[in-house]
């Protein structure tokens, strides 16, 4: 027994003076490694997966309509103000931060379908009722700003339709 007080007294001592001598011993402690996980993959992660706020969400996925057939135009972003500004209820200056934070947040074309469908599954529990209504309203608004609405984004209104309309409860316990 002496001896493994003995060896536990200097695994601690080496520690401690190790700690002294300036040498970080954290990667020891399981509690400090979970956090600087969890802050490496925020950090090093997509921004636009950080987003939970559901007006934020939503006007990524406003914008999100406009962008899957290429930049924005002058008639999109337009129609996307009016929708921010009446179904918001914000300011000129609001309306256009927002646009401008979501538009930046949507940079990558490419990547447009694959994150928003992913922002669409992990926020849709946020969403009431009346909110998903209205989202996919003002959705379809600026889907249709410019006209006819393309296949790439009537497929991404189908796709958001389905993600936002509550599934139907069937009558059996396990349904």
């Amino acid at each position: 027994m002496h001896v493994v007080i003995a060896l536990l007294g200097g695994v601690a001592t080496i520690l401690y003076l190790l700690n002294h001598l300036g040498v970080d011993i954290g990667w020891l402690n399981p509690y400090w490694w979970k956090r600087r996980r969890q802050w490496a993959a925020k950090y090093q992660g997509d921004p636009i997966y950080s987003v939970e706020d559901p007006l934020h969400v939503a006007a990524l996925l406003i914008i999100g309509v406009a962008k899957i057939e290429g930049d924005l135009t002058a008639e999109q972003k337009q129609a996307i103000r009016q929708q921010f500004s009446s179904k918001f209820s914000m300011s000129e200056q609001e309306t256009s931060d927002l646009l401008g934070s979501a538009a930046h947040l949507l940079a990558a074309p490419q990547l447009v379908s694959t994150q928003l469908k992913e922002l669409a599954r992990r926020n849709k529990d946020n969403f009431s009722g009346e909110q998903a209504d209205s989202l996919l309203e003002m959705m379809q608004a600026v889907a249709d700003a410019e006209g006819a609405v393309s296949p790439g984004q009537r497929a991404y209104l189908d796709e958001m339709l389905a993600n936002f309309t509550p599934k139907p409860k069937g009558d059996g316990p396990w349904d």
